[in-house]
């Protein structure tokens, strides 16, 4: 069983609509609230609609923590790494899942469903959500990259200082 009950926001596109699945049924028989904002089905869609779907609630709050999946991975981390404060962590094994909310205090556990197997997935998502964040020197290397989203859009016309 999990010992974090924090709820948990997921999506996917229809790649990895059966891996979604299996992961809402382990999050709910560990006692977590699982928000589901689709894909519903395996009919076609566009992976970025969830992508931004998620992540817009992560970075704005409501969600503490959320789960993307697409058939790779890699287009639900680049559209969800988009958004401020979002920090959306693809992650094929558990020693990475692990390092990310370890030293980058992950918020998004993205994983590809025609890259990695149910069992590996649920392994991944149990550890990614026991995993506390270890803080200290850790924190002001996060605190620097979610203020490089405010920096460029304040800047958007001039150079970047940094």
């Amino acid at each position: 069983m999990l010992e974090s009950k924090t709820p948990v926001i997921i999506g996917s596109d229809h790649a990895a609509y059966h891996l979604k699945e299996k992961l809402k049924a382990y999050l709910a028989e560990s006692g977590i609230d699982v928000e589901d904002v689709g894909a519903y089905s395996e009919d076609s869609v566009d992976y970025a609609d969830f992508g931004i779907k998620v992540a817009s609630f992560v970075s704005t709050g409501k969600f503490e923590r959320g789960i993307l999946l697409c058939g790779t991975g890699i287009g639900m981390s680049m559209v969800a790494n988009k958004f401020p404060h979002v920090r959306a962590a693809l992650c094929d094994d558990i020693f990475s899942a692990i390092m990310s909310r370890r030293h980058n205090n992950s918020n998004i556990l993205v994983m590809g469903g025609r890259v990695i197997g149910d069992a590996l997935a649920v392994e991944i998502s149990k550890v990614w959500l026991e995993t506390p964040f270890d803080g200290g020197r850790h924190q002001l290397r996060v605190e620097k990259f979610d203020s490089l989203g405010e920096k460029l859009k304040a800047e958007s016309k001039g150079k970047i200082s940094i």
